[in-house]
């Protein structure tokens, strides 16, 4: 028995052992199939490292021994249907993403154009300190109200309108060194001011200017009264001009033209024209485009308010006006002036080359006198002690123009509240500084109005406000002589400007009168523009608001208030020069306009006469517009630009074209080229307006992305095109650039530059 129990024992051993089927990776491939191997081997030994033994049996007969599960296989089988249940999740996940944004989008259609303007409710500011919680719109509109006082403003421009404010003089160098002192006391970031050496010219008292009769020899006879001897027009021409005297009316192109119609030629000869429509530079080319040897500018009582309420400029004040047709330094065109660097002997090609002259109303009467020829036009006659007006000619005129020029150093004075979000980015608001005479309407109203709101938003960064982007209040030099400070900056930084001024904001002429109220402006700050003036005071008319008065009786409110930007004001060359959306405001008389500007009654006595005591009023309403809208612009998520605007713009000036359609294809050209433009930017518009809508207000990149790209609307196509389009009130009008910044992604979010060596605002 033990003999036959070892032989079995020992036949076991010899046994092959049962199949297994053996799984092992494929060579070459990380993660690749599993094949089967079939393998026999001796029962003990393991199998080898590079096997996987997930199922050691092979298959046996059915009921040969109880069936047990392994643990191990479904393991495995778990591991391979893992990928599968991830991708099914994921695909129910997305279905179910795709199907809410439908939903939702589509019950956002309604929202339309109003989802452009920032929520008011939305706006809100984290205060310094944990405690002060939010700042909402209402909560900064009432701060700011709050803080804005009205009776600093009315004895800052009494102060101002007392002191010598002439550009280059002593006065205005003790000036400058006041304001600077004043923004250094207020709560600002950075106070800095830069100086310019620009040529400016003046009348010469040692060889005053004159005005003389001519006999038919040639010879001077009596000389004519120029009753305001240091009153001139910078920049005129120097020199002698003789020749008969002609009467042209306004001076504009289509007064000459219809002069020449009724047989009175201007060249040649002296034109008498009377002030206002257009300003002194265009006058003088004009008459020079005509042929005419010099201009003789007077006001016209017909121009003025009439009535024996209202006041009147006296018959023997002659008015100051600059006759350079352009803005900045004439003699470094193209060039700041800094640092009396010196540049090619260049000058403007606005310095008109005929020489130029104010004279008063009671000269003009001893002229018009002396003319004979055809009666003038029943339009073209005014309410001077001569009756009829004739259009000449009349006896001979000798002119003597002897003013100098001098290399003048003015300064601009800036202070910064640094943004802290998009700090690199700037709203800016700027008011003349200078004037000749006491200027109380023409800068001292702009200047108070300039430092209440230095001093009020300095305030409200106390008390826990900080805007998004950066304040920038400037008080300009120069501005008499034809926005020289504010050009001459441009310049100078015109790279930076054209890249990161978000608006500039001009508080110049700001209160001529109470009556009307005009927004010289773009058109992308149009649609803000009305939402603000909705939340303003009628200055004059308890209980309503500034809309509600401008719209009582003209339903068109933007008929009632929206004008051209004028090439005169320092708003003109932001727009015209660097491509920057900006705007100026102004109270106005209902009918003939402020008598005493530019002149040596523009007091502060007679400014306030003219509004009846409703100075103080008027200014602060200005104020409080002007400050509101710096809060949206400054402190808004989304800059609040309407830049769908242009396509309206646009299709209104294509429609002034249609009368040249003629002549246009008579050269071989066609209007279609600007139709397709708009379309383009129409569309590029609309695209972006669409990616703004499903955007996150929360994603700081995305937001500034987006406000680079509205901000680069209307900021190509710099140069003479631009100046003029920027005369019709609207950004450079290279609208397929235009288009190509709305649909491109535009800078690198977080760059930033600054202003150059003395603007410490490097991000």
């Amino acid at each position: 028995m033990e003999r036959l129990w070892g032989l079995l024992q020992r036949a076991q051993r010899l046994s092959p052992g049962p199949s297994q089927t053996i799984y092992k990776r494929v060579e070459g491939t990380q993660q690749g199939p599993l094949e089967e191997e079939e393998e026999d081997r001796e029962e003990g030994t393991e199998p080898p490292a590079h096997f996987f033994p997930m199922e050691l049996r092979g298959p046996e007969p059915l009921g040969s021994r109880p069936a047990r599960q392994n643990p191990r296989l479904w393991a495995a089988a778990g591991r391979r249907a893992t990928p599968y249940l991830v991708l099914t999740a994921l695909l129910i996940f997305t279905g179910a993403f795709l199907l809410g944004y439908v939903v939702f989008r589509g019950s956002c259609q309604a929202c339309g154009d109003d989802v452009m303007v920032v929520s008011e409710d939305m706006n809100h500011e984290l205060g310094p300190d944990s405690h002060q919680g939010t700042l909402y719109w209402s909560d900064l509109q009432a701060m700011f109200l709050r803080h804005l006082g009205e009776g600093r403003l009315e004895d800052t421009i009494r102060q101002t309108s007392l002191r010598e404010r002439v550009a280059g003089s002593a006065g205005m160098a003790a000036l400058v060194q006041d304001l600077r002192a004043v923004l250094l006391s207020q709560k600002l970031d950075h106070v800095w001011m830069d100086t310019h050496y620009v040529g400016l010219q003046f009348p010469d008292p040692a060889h005053p200017n004159a005005l003389h009769w001519v006999d038919a020899a040639g010879k001077h006879g009596e000389q004519l009264p120029l009753e305001d001897p240091d009153v001139y027009c910078p920049y005129s021409a120097t020199g002698n001009a003789t020749g008969e005297l002609v009467y042209a009316h306004y001076g504009r192109p289509e007064d000459l033209q219809d002069l020449r119609a009724r047989g009175v030629e201007p060249k040649g000869r002296l034109l008498l024209v009377r002030l206002g429509v257009i300003n002194f530079a265009q006058k003088v080319a004009s008459a020079q485009d005509f042929g005419a040897q010099g201009v003789l500018i007077y006001p016209d009582p017909a121009d003025f308010s009439q009535g024996p309420h209202k006041l009147s400029l006296s018959s023997h004040r002659a008015v100051y006006g600059h006759v350079h047709l352009g803005t900045g330094d004439p003699y470094t065109p193209g060039f700041p002036s800094f640092n009396q660097t010196q540049f090619p002997p260049v000058q403007s090609s606005g310095l008109p080359s005929i020489p130029a002259q104010p004279i008063s109303a009671d000269t003009a009467s001893l002229l018009l006198r002396k003319l004979e020829g055809p009666v003038a036009p029943q339009e073209w006659q005014g309410h001077l002690a001569v009756s009829p007006y004739r259009l000449g000619p009349g006896p001979g005129l000798h002119l003597g123009v002897n003013n100098h020029r001098a290399s003048t150093p003015i300064s601009n004075i800036f202070g910064c509240i640094e943004g802290r979000s998009e700090p690199d980015h700037y709203v800016v608001i700027g008011a003349q500084r200078d004037a000749w005479g006491p200027g109380a309407a023409r800068s001292a109203v702009g200047t108070a109005i300039l430092l209440e709101l230095v001093r009020t938003f300095s305030s409200m960064v106390s008390n826990g406000f900080r805007p998004r982007r950066s304040l920038l209040f400037i008080s300009w030099d120069g501005g008499d002589f034809g926005s020289v400070g504010s050009m001459e900056w441009l310049e100078g930084y015109l790279s930076v400007l054209h890249l990161k001024a978000v608006v500039y904001v001009s508080l110049d002429n700001a209160v001529l009168g109470d009556d009307k109220f005009h927004a010289k402006t773009s058109p992308l700050l149009i649609s803000l523009i009305e939402n603000i003036l909705k939340q303003v005071d009628s200055p004059n008319r308890s209980g309503q608001t500034l809309f509600e008065q401008v719209v009582f009786n003209n339903h068109s409110w933007e008929a009632e208030v929206i004008r051209p930007l004028p090439m005169d004001s320092s708003a003109y060359s932001f727009t015209a020069f660097a491509g920057v959306p900006a705007v100026e405001f102004s109270f106005m008389e209902d009918g003939p306009m402020y008598p005493f500007l530019h002149t040596k009654d523009d007091t502060y006595e007679n400014l306030h006469r003219v509004l009846r005591g409703r100075l103080p009023a008027v200014a602060q309403a200005v104020a409080q517009l002007a400050g509101q809208l710096l809060i949206r612009l400054s402190h808004d998520h989304l800059l609040p630009l309407d830049f769908g605007r242009y396509g309206d713009v646009v299709l209104r000036h294509i429609g002034s074209l249609n009368e040249f359609s003629g002549d246009l294809k008579a050269r071989g050209l066609t209007l279609q080229w600007v139709y397709s433009a708009r379309g383009d930017y129409i569309r590029a518009a609309e695209k972006l307006r669409k990616e703004i809508y499903s955007s996150e207000e929360s994603d700081e990149r995305l937001t500034r992305m987006y406000n680079v790209r509205i901000m680069r609307v209307g900021t190509e196509g710099t140069g003479e095109a631009g100046r003029e389009v920027g005369e019709l009130g609207w950004e450079r009008g290279h609208l397929r650039k235009n288009r190509q910044h709305l649909s491109q992604e535009g800078e690198d979010p977080e760059s930033g530059t600054s202003l150059g060596l003395a603007c410490p605002l490097v991000v």
